[in-house]
């Protein structure tokens, strides 16, 4: 079946907050999918964003960013009182302001806790997700426990301490970053190597913020089943988003060392990245540790097989970031400052795959084969059947055999105007080079007035099986709305809209597209 639909993050979506979150402006955008018949809804990772705000570097796997909870729902359901949410700040309403936000939220949803009486179904939710929730709660307590402990510190004995063993791997800068952001592998030794007797003291000691941050992920998961449940019942699927790594200061790190190549001081002895490439002259190191793929395959890699049934139940269809990484991976030593030094090394293959089709016969998956692709990715992809993608920004260099063009496709695809990582179509257009946009115009045999829609048109008329195509581009912005940079450090994973943005012209001409070309 042919479908169509647009990529959007939920941080974007429209709320009194500072952030989008899961209550109207959630249902609402699903009403304007609707409308416009459109029967996709894609986001970004919905994991917990580290220091960075990075969807794709998260505290854990398996947890929701809870930052993403509706205070205006709480309210119904009389953990807030009206009166706490009186007082909003003036936030922006174009950009996520994080620290702002962070700050606000964390004192309402620490309000609605104290409110919170353990019921049912919140024992229910902790012993189901018990696999990944007794070690994420404990890793969150102990983070802040650690944070605010070296607040009080200024170059202590155990800071100093800690800059000596780690001086040979990292600069100053980053000892900092590390020792005063309670990064897990600078806590005491007994719980950087999980002692038992260590790990249950400090359970007792830190019960009330352990059940803190289990309330939150309770919260979070049954605001998210609410909307999928809603988006479903209009007939539109939802596309998940997996990183393949994960991120160093993680839990999911914490508790499985093993299944990571860490060195004796826990630290990664090589992290992943890919090599200069078109969004990078010095290529993008991403900083997360690569698996030890010898000892996921010595557990038939459950690890991996309860990743995937997590997200499966949060999201119909999975796009998994970076597919060729389980071909092959980029590997940049730890100490390295960018990724233009790196070796290739093999991943798991068929054999990751085969294993979960085992306990998931149904892999409904996207594979993300942008970059560096070999004839081995491309094989691997096929295998397991899964469709790749096509990026239409790609397509206008005048090369014969661009793979990005239309009439170079195949079926099992999934074509987008542009993903989070390039510029909106507007922005790409105003900054391509003359040549391309000569091209562009004599391919889509139009003038260039409005890029972004002969783009969408040009992706939902096309053979692909699923076409997609960010907010960004139906709404007609340009540069200042892109959501991220690779390379750039800051100002990303910021865009908001508002939601008189959500004009009815945009649903009726994706209305009309959609039931021209049959989707």
């Amino acid at each position: 079946m042919r479908k169509c639909g647009i990529l959007l993050h939920p941080t974007s979506l429209p709320s009194a907050y500072g952030i989008g979150d899961l209550g109207k402006g959630a249902l609402d955008f699903i009403d304007f999918l609707h409308r416009g018949n459109q029967k996709i809804w894609q986001t970004l990772p919905i994991g917990p964003t580290s220091f960075g705000d990075s969807p794709y570097q998260s505290f854990s796997a398996f947890a929701g960013n809870f930052y993403l909870i509706s205070p205006d729902i709480l309210v119904t359901e009389g953990l807030l009182c009206q009166k706490d949410v009186l007082n909003i700040p003036n936030f922006s309403t174009t950009k996520v302001e994080y620290g702002n936000v962070i700050d606000y939220k964390t004192k309402l949803f620490k309000q609605a806790f104290s409110n919170f009486k353990p019921n049912k179904a919140f024992k229910t939710f902790c012993t189901e997700n018990e696999f990944w929730l007794e070690d994420y709660s404990l890793f969150s307590a102990l983070k802040d426990y650690y944070i605010e402990k070296r607040q009080l510190e200024y170059e202590s004995k155990e800071f100093k301490a800690f800059c000596s063993k780690t001086k040979s791997i990292m600069p100053e800068n980053l000892q900092k970053d590390y020792y005063y952001g309670g990064v897990w592998s600078t806590w005491d030794k007994d719980l950087v190597s999980r002692v038992p007797a260590a790990l249950k003291a400090m359970r007792t000691q830190l019960s009330k913020p352990i059940e803190y941050y289990k309330f939150l992920q309770y919260k979070f998961f049954q605001q998210w089943t609410a909307v999928k449940t809603y988006a479903n019942n209009n007939q539109i699927e939802i596309i998940g988003d997996i990183p393949i790594f994960v991120a160093y200061d993680s839990s999911d790190v914490w508790a499985n060392q093993h299944l990571f190549k860490l060195n004796s001081k826990s630290f990664p002895t090589e992290v992943a990245g890919v090599p200069p490439d078109y969004f990078s002259q010095t290529g993008q190191l991403w900083g997360n540790p690569l698996y030890n793929w010898t000892e996921h395959k010595k557990d038939g890699y459950s690890w991996w097989i309860n990743r995937i049934k997590s997200l499966l139940s949060n999201a119909d269809i999975i796009r998994i970031d970076h597919f060729r990484g389980f071909e092959s991976n980029y590997c940049i030593p730890f100490q390295n400052d960018d990724a233009t030094v790196g070796t290739w090394k093999k991943g798991p293959g068929k054999k990751l795959f085969d294993a979960i089709k085992k306990e998931i016969s149904i892999l409904p998956i996207i594979a993300e084969d942008l970059g560096v692709i070999t004839p081995e990715v491309i094989m691997l992809r096929e295998s397991i059947k899964s469709p790749g993608m096509k990026i239409l920004q790609f397509a206008f260099d005048n090369s014969e055999n661009n793979t990005y063009l239309p009439h170079n496709f195949e079926k099992n695809c999934v074509v987008y105007t542009g993903t989070h990582d390039n510029d909106t179509s507007i922005g790409w257009y105003n900054s391509t080079s003359d040549d391309c946009r000569d091209y562009f115009r004599r391919y889509m045999n139009t003038d260039g007035a409005s890029p972004q829609w002969d783009l969408i048109r040009l992706a939902i008329a096309s053979c692909a099986n699923i076409a997609i195509y960010p907010l960004q581009d139906v709404l007609g912005l340009d540069e200042s709305a892109r959501m991220n940079t690779p390379g750039i450090m800051a100002n990303n994973w910021q865009w908001r809209f508002t939601s008189s943005m959500l004009k009815e012209e945009y649903s009726q001409n994706l209305f009309y597209l959609s039931k021209v070309f049959r989707r």
